[in-house]
């Protein structure tokens, strides 16, 4: 019947279109059912004496809402002609922290309206002053030395949601981003914008690490589906508080993890679990970050806050410390109130892979050793190993985490002509080694005539697509809480190793309880008391 196909597209339909559908985008719709309610009950209400005429009246109504409830479920697509999208189809997404990485997800999920220009390169800390001859992030390099327009609409446009407002502490520093969307409403506080724009579906966090955890919170409380920036969070127990809080409220989630839908990072899953190199126990990954200072140095010191940052919003939870511009925008990343070093910027994008591939749970042992540091900044280099136990009929590995220049050593195995990738797979039967964010995994050595093994990992979009297409849906996106918070977990792992480096201890954990059950210093490390006023 089809007013029983209205009621169960209705209860069936993504909360997100349910919440809005008197607000946006169905208004026609509603407002057609409502001019023949009226109708007939004017109709019925004239006829009463006559029961031939009640019963064929009520016949006619319930006729008559049929036919408009059938209506109703027809596409808007359909009602709104060829390449038309129904605001009701829409999500309203609202980017917070949008200067730097939340930028660039923003024109990943949609086409600036104004076409943006590259910032040029610098923003704080040292990265305007590179030291001890690090050179800036090539990414960075390119934008500086050729700036060119980004999002133009006359170049592959596309509008994945509607960005319908953006938060950022600084609008001097996001200021192209915020130009580029001018129909988006502008905030500096996000938990004003949350309270305020109730047409908000969702949710895009690129801010620095500590803030992470507080504004996914908050907008999870408030409905909202939510992107955050990897890593999920600045510690472990807002990690497992926020995947606890995403089943609770049951909103859409996403780690940005970019890798974790390639193609690159699939292969090499059904590689190893198609046997391709026998049985792993040992892993190596690194990176060359940080770009950006670390290691023993003192903290800046404070000077006036520009009329054009809200610093309070910008510290958090984190503790009451003075401002120096040499501690925002990107240099962050090195500071332990903040950050969460080399391993929270690039972590997730070799780490996720080994950990899909070996089916990984939580390491029973960490150690760590690196190079000098002190309360204010992270070390420049470190070396961090893991102990996973045996899975099923897989056996116990090893996976070894550095950075700062450090590399593992290159296997005797691999060709001179090849250059050593961020990841490599040991096994009994061959290696694998594949780039950040699992990009174009390669045999060593080389296999000729090789036939990769059938592929059974269905093959989702990218992870802005898959998010707002999940929330269309109601369905998980591919890296949500439940996945990148064990991501994460291991990842953060690291930097309780480091800062307990100095017992020279091998930390053995108690995942199940969340403790170090060796060292009970390194328990404190697990979280930290939040500043005055913020709370999860």
């Amino acid at each position: 019947m089809p007013c029983l196909a209205f009621v169960n597209s209705w209860f069936t339909a993504p909360p997100y279109i349910r919440s809005r559908c008197f607000a946006r985008g169905s208004e026609v719709v509603f407002y057609y059912i409502y001019f023949f309610f009226d109708f007939k009950f004017n109709t019925m209400s004239n006829t009463m004496s006559d029961k031939n005429s009640v019963n064929f009246t009520r016949r006619e109504f319930l006729g008559t809402v049929a036919a408009a409830a059938a209506f109703t479920i027809v596409p808007r697509s359909v009602l709104g002609g060829p390449g038309y999208t129904a605001p009701s189809d829409m999500v309203n997404l609202a980017g917070i922290g949008v200067g730097s990485q939340g930028g660039g997800d923003i024109q990943n999920i949609a086409t600036p309206d104004v076409p943006i220009k590259r910032r040029p390169f610098g923003g704080g800390g040292m990265l305007m002053q590179p030291y001890a001859g690090i050179q800036p992030p090539r990414r960075e390099r390119r934008a500086s030395d050729n700036p060119v327009q980004m999002g133009d609409a006359e170049k592959q446009s596309f509008k994945h949601a509607n960005i319908y407002a953006l938060c950022d502490v600084d609008h001097d520093y996001s200021g192209h981003i915020l130009a580029g969307y001018p129909k988006a409403k502008k905030y500096t506080d996000f938990r004003e914008m949350i309270d305020k724009e109730k047409e908000i579906d969702a949710v895009l966090i690129g801010t620095p690490d500590h803030t992470h955890a507080v504004i996914a919170a908050y907008a999870m409380k408030a409905g909202k589906h939510v992107f955050v920036e990897k890593p999920m969070a600045k510690t472990i127990y807002e990690t497992r508080f926020l995947r606890d809080l995403a089943k609770q409220t049951g909103v859409v989630t996403q780690m940005g993890n970019q890798g974790h839908n390639i193609e690159g990072t699939m292969q090499t899953v059904e590689w190893i679990q198609g046997g391709v190199i026998g049985d792993v126990r040992e892993v190596h990954l690194w990176t060359n970050r940080p770009m950006w200072r670390q290691g023993y140095f003192d903290r800046p010191a404070g000077v006036d806050i520009p009329s054009n940052l809200n610093y309070d919003v910008w510290l958090g939870p984190a503790p009451d410390k003075p401002y120096n511009p040499e501690m925002l925008h990107f240099a962050w990343r090195g500071l332990w109130d903040y950050g969460t070093g080399a391993m929270g910027d690039m972590g997730a994008h070799t780490f996720d892979a080994p950990i899909w591939a070996l089916n990984l749970g939580m390491p029973t042992k960490i150690q760590a050793t690196s190079t000098p540091y002190n309360k204010d900044y992270l070390p420049q280099s470190e070396c961090v190993t893991y102990e996973f136990p045996a899975r099923g009929n897989m056996p116990p590995v090893k996976v070894t985490w550095s950075d700062g220049g450090i590399k593992p050593a290159r296997p005797a195995e691999l060709e001179p002509n090849r250059q050593l990738r961020e990841a490599l797979y040991i096994g009994d039967k061959g290696l694998i080694m594949h780039g950040t964010h699992g990009a174009e995994p390669q045999l060593i050595p080389e296999r000729p005539g090789f036939v990769a093994p059938e592929k059974t990992l269905k093959r989702p979009s990218n992870i802005y697509v898959d998010f707002i297409e999940a929330i269309k849906e109601g369905r998980k996106a591919a890296n949500d809480f439940e996945v990148s918070a064990k991501l994460t977990e291991i990842m953060l792992l690291t930097n309780i190793a480091v800062a307990a480096q100095r017992l020279d201890l091998t930390l053995e954990y108690d995942a199940e309880n969340m403790r170090i059950t060796n060292c009970p210093e390194a328990n404190d490390y697990f979280h930290y008391e939040y500043r005055k006023g913020w709370s999860l």
